[in-house]
């Protein structure tokens, strides 16, 4: 159970089916008239009752009062998708709908989902808007029916360079001409360690060393794939700085990393993976990553794995990347 501004989150169970089937056939029922029409506002208490014995759902209540909920369809292998989201028509506005959303986004990590896919309504503006404002991205239609679609974020610890790289090298697989990885993270944090996997996987003539004198390095395939450009942008002021270095001529070609890209790198595509890479036990400012209050290293006394541990969080963007399975192959 997930209590959320005085609401309660729960997965709805068989016995919740007349519930769950009235507030969907009165919250649909109360929304402006769609052709062709939804069948909502007719759902009944034993369709409801399948679906939550087999794909499941979320019933939101406060003080024991039911609010929203929605069910789930597990019919697309690698992601969850949502239907009959709804909410009580006499208490819209309160964060009920939010609420669901981010613990079927919970609910899609623990299921080992790699995204989450909804169907939406041209005609319901305000539905799309409520949609997009929490990064969902439309990836299809049919007729007045949009299709909605949001790839999972993820995190996930290595314990030295090689594992740092063997992560960036199934990263890799899933790369194609045009790709934008933008890294971030502290100096000496690992972000050209995380590129050399890349360059690895994607099997591109090296060696791959930091950039900095250069600002951005070339690497051709040794096969058919993609190119790596890898960029490092530390010293570069602004955007226009790197608008400077005509990337736009590779982009469409390779595979660009651009170190020290947030905040930078973003125009130069709306679809890019967001890759931040943070030392295990650092505090910000501490460049030793460290928590010794004295002042002591205390990453020479740690364990060597300890020492060594990353915590590489990657988040994309785009419709790029919806429906790309970057947890399954990320975290197996």
């Amino acid at each position: 159970m997930t209590g959320l501004r005085a609401l309660d989150v729960i997965d709805a169970e068989p016995e919740h089916a007349e519930v769950v089937a009235d507030i969907i056939r009165r919250s649909f029922a109360a929304r402006p008239a769609v052709d062709p029409p939804s069948s909502a506002p007719h759902e009944t208490a034993e369709a409801v009752r399948e679906v939550l014995a087999t794909s499941g759902g979320l019933l939101v209540e406060r003080r024991g009062r039911p609010m929203g909920a929605l069910l789930f369809d597990e019919s697309r292998p690698g992601l969850l998708g949502l239907r009959r989201v709804a909410v009580d028509p006499e208490i819209q506005s309160r964060g009920v709908a939010s609420a669901m959303v981010g613990v079927a986004e919970d609910t899609a990590e623990e299921r080992g989902k790699d995204g989450i896919w909804l169907n939406v309504r041209a005609e319901l503006p305000d539905t799309v808007r409520f949609w997009e404002r929490r990064r969902y991205l439309q990836v299809g239609a049919q007729g007045t029916m949009l299709e909605f679609g949001k790839t999972l974020w993820l995190a996930r610890e290595t314990h030295s360079p090689d594992d740092t790289q063997a992560l960036a090298m199934r990263l890799a697989t899933l790369l194609r001409a045009g790709d934008l990885v933008v890294l971030s993270g502290d100096l000496g944090a690992g972000k050209t360690t995380f590129t050399q996997g890349l360059a690895e996987g994607l099997r591109v003539r090296g060696p791959i060393t930091s950039p900095t004198f250069v600002i951005a390095r070339s690497h051709p395939s040794l096969e058919r794939g993609p190119g790596l450009v890898h960029v490092d942008a530390y010293r570069l002021g602004s955007a226009a700085e790197l608008d400077d270095i005509d990337l736009d001529a590779s982009l469409e070609d390779a595979v660009t990393v651009v170190e020290w890209g947030e905040g930078l790198a973003e125009q130069l595509t709306d679809s890019r993976l967001h890759i931040r890479i943070e030392r295990r036990h650092a505090r910000p400012g501490d460049p030793l990553g460290t928590r010794d209050p004295l002042g002591v290293a205390a990453a020479a006394r740690a364990d060597d794995d300890e020492a060594e541990t990353r915590v590489v969080t990657i988040k994309s963007y785009g419709a790029r990347w919806v429906g790309v399975p970057l947890r399954s192959t990320l975290l197996g």
